[in-house]
C-alpha cells in the first residue's frame, strides 16, 4: 500500500514537471520563434501558408484565385484558403507561428502636406481596352487600374499586394505655350482653374477635353492621369501702342516749332497712309481681360491669356485702326469733329469685335494722331487766323462790355448816394420826432410828479393834524387818569385825610421807629393836633403823584411821636 502511494506521488510530481516543461517550451517558442513586433508607422502583411505537413487531421485547403485575398470566415482562428489576407495588423505585439504563416512589415504610406498619392490597384478584373481609371475607394475596387480618387495628405494602412501608391507633388507639363499642372495644384487669388479631362467620366457624365466650370482660388488634389488644369490670371489687362518720339542729347523728346513732338524713323506706333496719301501715325491704348466664364474658351481657342494679347488683341487694334483711318483724309484726322467721330467709331468697333471672340473689353481709346507737318501748318495757319478773329470779336465784346460796366458802376454809386441821402434825412426825422416824444414824456412826468407831490403833502398836512390831535387827546386823557386816579385813592381811603395819612407814611424812611406816649390832656402833644394836619398838607402838595395803594398800615392812635434811631 506504501510503495502504491509512492507510485502515485511520483507519477503527479511528474506529470506537473513535465507540464512545467511543456508551458516553459511553449513560452519560449512563443517569444522567441513566433514573436513578431511592429514598430509605429508600420503595419504587417500576413500569408497563411497552411500546415507544413499535409496531415488529414490538420485539415486541406485549396490557395486563393490569383489576384484576390484569402477568404475569412468569421470568427474562425485560421483562413479559409491559402494566400495573403486582406487585413494588416497594425503596430505592437503579435505571435504568429512562421512555419503556418509569412509575416511582411511594411511602412504605412504617408502623404505629406502638398503631396497627393496615386493609387493603382492591381487586384480585380481588367478593364475594357482604352480605360485605365478605376472608381471607387481603396478597398472597393474591383478591376485593375489607377483609381480615380487621389490620397490627400495623411498616414494611409495600404496592403501593398492589392494597391501601390506613387506619392507626387505639384507635376507641369509644357505643351507648346500650354503649361498643365496636376498632383497639389494651388491655384493663387485673381486666377481661375481651366480642367482638362484626360479621359470620359462614366460617374459624373463629364467627357474628356476643356470643362465649363472653372476651378475657383484654393488648393486642390488633382489625379495627373485623370486631368490636368491650366492657372489663367482673370481680370484687366493693359497694352498700349505707342510711336516712338525722337529724343535729344539730354534725352528729352524733341518738339517742332509748333509744339507737336517729332516721331523718329521706322515701324513704332499704329501706322497707315491717309486717303489723300499722307504718312498717319497714331497711339493706341486698350484695357482688355478675361472673365471666369471666358477662360476655358479662351484655353481651348488660343492656349493661354498671353497668345490671346499677340493673336487676336494686338492684331485688331491694328487691323482697326488702319482699316478706317485709310478711309478719311489727313484733314479729317486733324479737324475736331470728324476727328473725334473717328475716335469714337475706332472704340466701338474694337468693343464689337473683342467681345464676338469672347474677350472682355473695359476700354479701347486713340491716344494721339500724329499729322504730318505739311498738312498741320496750313491748317493751324487757318485755326490761327479764325482764333485772331475770334480774339479781336471778344476783345470788342469785352470793351463793350467794359462800358457797360462803367456805366453800371456809375449808376449803382448814383443810387448809392441817393440813398444815403434819403437815409440821412429819415435818421434825422426819426430823431428829431423822437427828441419830441422824448420832451413830452419828461413834461408829463413832471406834471405826474408835481401832482404826487401836491397829494404827498396833503396826506403830510393831514396825518400832522391828525397827530396832533392824538397828543393833545392823549395829554387830556393823561390828565384825566390822574385826576381819576386821585379821586379813586379818596374815595378807597374813605377821606382826604385818610389818603393824606398814607401818603405821609409812605414817605417815612423804612427803619423809623415809633414809640407809643401817651396824649392825654393836659400833654404838650395836645397842643399839636393843627400842626400835624397842616404839615401833611404840605408834603402832599410837594410830593408827586403815585398810583392810589391801599394802606399797609392803620394808625390806631391818632396822636403819636416820631424818633429816629438814637433820640429818646
Amino acid at each position: 500500500m506504501k510503495l502504491l502511494r509512492l507510485s502515485s506521488r511520483l507519477l503527479a510530481a511528474l506529470a506537473v514537471a513535465v507540464l512545467l516543461l511543456c508551458s516553459g517550451a511553449w513560452l519560449t517558442i512563443e517569444w522567441t520563434y513566433n514573436y513578431h513586433w511592429v514598430p509605429e508607422g508600420h503595419s504587417m502583411s500576413l500569408r497563411y501558408k497552411g500546415p507544413p505537413l499535409p496531415l488529414p487531421f490538420l485539415g486541406v485547403r485549396n490557395p486563393a484565385p490569383p489576384g484576390t485575398f484569402a477568404k475569412v470566415t468569421e470568427g474562425a482562428r485560421t483562413p479559409d484558403e491559402l494566400g495573403v489576407l486582406e487585413h494588416l495588423v497594425g503596430p505592437g505585439r503579435h505571435f504568429y507561428c512562421p512555419l503556418w504563416w509569412e509575416c511582411t512589415i511594411v511602412p504605412d504610406t504617408l502623404i505629406k502636406p502638398g503631396e497627393v498619392g496615386i493609387v493603382s490597384s492591381k487586384m480585380g478584373k481588367d478593364l475594357p481596352a482604352g480605360e485605365f481609371l478605376v472608381d471607387g475607394d481603396i478597398g472597393a475596387t474591383v478591376s485593375k487600374g489607377i483609381l480615380r480618387k487621389v490620397l490627400t495628405p495623411g498616414r494611409y494602412r495600404i496592403n501593398p499586394y492589392a494597391y501601390e501608391v506613387t506619392v507626387v507633388t505639384e507635376t507641369s507639363t509644357q505643351s507648346g505655350s500650354q503649361i498643365k499642372r496636376a498632383g497639389w495644384v494651388r491655384i493663387p487669388a485673381g486666377y481661375v482653374g481651366v480642367v482638362t479631362n484626360l479621359t470620359d467620366n462614366a460617374a459624373t457624365g463629364l467627357k474628356s477635353g476643356i470643362q465649363p466650370n472653372v476651378l475657383t482660388p484654393g488648393l486642390y488634389p488633382i489625379n495627373p492621369r485623370e486631368q490636368q488644369v491650366d492657372i489663367v490670371n482673370i481680370g484687366y489687362r493693359e497694352l498700349s501702342i505707342i510711336a516712338n518720339m525722337k529724343l535729344g542729347p539730354d534725352g528729352q523728346p524733341v518738339y517742332e516749332t509748333s509744339g507737336e513732338p517729332i516721331i523718329e524713323e521706322g515701324e513704332s506706333g499704329i501706322g497707315f497712309p491717309s486717303s489723300d496719301g499722307f504718312d498717319i501715325r497714331m497711339d493706341f491704348t486698350a484695357i482688355w481681360g478675361i472673365m471666369p466664364d471666358q477662360a476655358p474658351d479662351v484655353i481651348h481657342e488660343y492656349g493661354n491669356v498671353e497668345a490671346v494679347e499677340q493673336k487676336v488683341v494686338d492684331p485688331q487694334i491694328e487691323s482697326i485702326c488702319r482699316q478706317m483711318g485709310s478711309s478719311l483724309k489727313a484733314v479729317d484726322l486733324l479737324v475736331g469733329e470728324t476727328r473725334t467721330k473717328f475716335q469714337e467709331d475706332t472704340s466701338a468697333r474694337f468693343h464689337e469685335k473683342l467681345e464676338a471672340k469672347g474677350i472682355t473689353v473695359l476700354n479701347g481709346l486713340v491716344r494721339h494722331i500724329y499729322i504730318p507737318q505739311a498738312v498741320r501748318t496750313p491748317m493751324q495757319q487757318a485755326n490761327i487766323a479764325a482764333e485772331l478773329k475770334l480774339t479781336r470779336e471778344q476783345e470788342q465784346l469785352t470793351a463793350k462790355t467794359e462800358a457797360l460796366l462803367r456805366q453800371a458802376e456809375r449808376d449803382v454809386e448814383l443810387a448809392t448816394r441817393t440813398i444815403e441821402e434819403e437815409t440821412e434825412r429819415l435818421v434825422a426825422a426819426k430823431l428829431a420826432e423822437g427828441e419830441k416824444d422824448a420832451q413830452e414824456t419828461i413834461e408829463e412826468t413832471q406834471k405826474l410828479v408835481a401832482e404826487k407831490d401836491r397829494e404827498t403833502a396833503e396826506i403830510e398836512a393831514e396825518a400832522t393834524l391828525l397827530l396832533g390831535q392824538a397828543q393833545a387827546e392823549s395829554r387830556q386823557m393823561e390828565e384825566e387818569a390822574k385826576a381819576d386816579k386821585f379821586k379813586l385813592a379818596v374815595t378807597a381811603f374813605g377821606s382826604g385825610d385818610a389818603y393824606n395819612q398814607w401818603v405821609f407814611a409812605k414817605g417815612l424812611p423804612d427803619d423809623i421807629q415809633l414809640d407809643m406816649i401817651y396824649a392825654g390832656e393836659g400833654t404838650f402833644w395836645t397842643d399839636l393836633n393843627g400842626f400835624s394836619e397842616t404839615m401833611l398838607g404840605r408834603q402832599v402838595t410837594t410830593q408827586p403823584s403815585t398810583p392810589a395803594k391801599t394802606p399797609a398800615v392803620q394808625k390806631a392812635q391818632p396822636a403819636s411821636r416820631t424818633r429816629t434811631p438814637g433820640q429818646r
